[in-house]
């Protein structure tokens, strides 16, 4: 298996993706801070079965880190980075030095307002300013590609998906699937900081998801307040839980959904420990999108 080219510095990204292009092939990046997992690993499995050149980047961006102890806790181990993303089938690694990203302190920042005030935004006040402005940049030093993410971090990816739209890059957004372990519980490098009790109460949150799914799918619920008091009667269960939000929302624009109909999204997180649980699920009511206009106009 041949490994995976490193590469370090923001021109020799650049430049190696503009001859990939000139050669006739089709990009695909992979935005990461590294830790891999099989999560991350099956967004680079995707972009190597479309693309014929991909680019993972490593990079732990301080600007998304309000807790500077968070940010010291965040992994790092670039050498098996590189070994799993090679074996996943990655080409190239971006994988920079803080200053080589940030030469001076950037005095840009990029707000997507609406989408990052909700939910992990106001849990995390300047969380998705940090995102959008470093994912803003990665895909500028990119240029022309499929960029791919994780539905794992749903909100993260709406964001991601209107900077892309509002700014017009020329990047396609891919979202993947989230990736269980076999007890539901969605794969995350903060597990790793999950005690042994911890880990085995943490599916309690997919439980929660479910009940709330089948609140929409199998009772027909039109009601959100039922449908949110379905998931949060299960997470109130793990006394070890401390429950952030259970909602659910509009997929479009992640706002409180009206009334339960046609698609929507069940988004969830708890503090376990010293660990915040972050999911989500989709869910399609049996009542079409028609009766919620109807609802919402009065």
């Amino acid at each position: 298996m041949l490994s995976a080219t490193v590469l370090t510095r923001r021109d020799e990204l650049v430049a190696a993706l503009d001859a990939a292009r000139e050669r006739g092939a089709r990009v695909g990046l992979v935005p990461t801070m590294g830790a891999l997992h099989g999560g991350h690993l099956s967004l680079v499995r995707r972009a190597a079965a479309e693309n014929t050149t991909v680019a993972v980047t490593v990079y732990v961006n301080p600007l998304q880190f309000g807790d500077p102890g968070d940010l010291e806790r965040y992994p790092r181990d670039l050498d098996r980075d590189v070994e799993m993303a090679s074996a996943a089938g990655a080409d190239l690694v971006f994988a920079p030095e803080a200053e080589q990203m940030w030469p001076e302190p950037p005095a840009t920042s990029v707000h997507v307002t609406g989408l990052s005030e909700r939910w992990e935004g106001e849990v995390r006040p300047g969380h998705f300013d940090g995102v959008a402005t470093i994912v803003t940049k990665l895909l500028g030093l990119a240029g022309r590609c499929l960029a791919y993410f994780g539905e794992k971090d749903f909100q993260q990816l709406a964001v991601v998906r209107r900077l892309v739209t509002d700014l017009s890059l020329p990047v396609g957004i891919v979202g993947c699937p989230v990736v269980r372990y076999p007890d539901g519980l969605a794969l995350s490098s903060r597990n790793a900081h999950l005690s042994a009790e911890e880990r085995a109460v943490a599916p309690r949150l997919y439980a929660a998801l479910l009940a709330g799914r089948r609140a929409v799918e199998d009772d027909a619920v039109t009601d959100p307040g039922e449908v949110d008091g379905a998931m949060a009667a299960v997470l109130a269960s793990e006394p070890r839980f401390s429950t952030d939000y259970a909602a659910v929302v509009r997929p479009d624009d992640l706002s409180p959904a009206a009334v339960v109909a046609g698609q929507v999204r069940l988004l969830a997180a708890v503090r376990l420990g010293d660990v915040r649980l972050v999911d989500n699920l989709p869910a399609t009511s049996p009542h079409p999108e028609a009766a919620r206009s109807r609802s919402e106009d009065g």
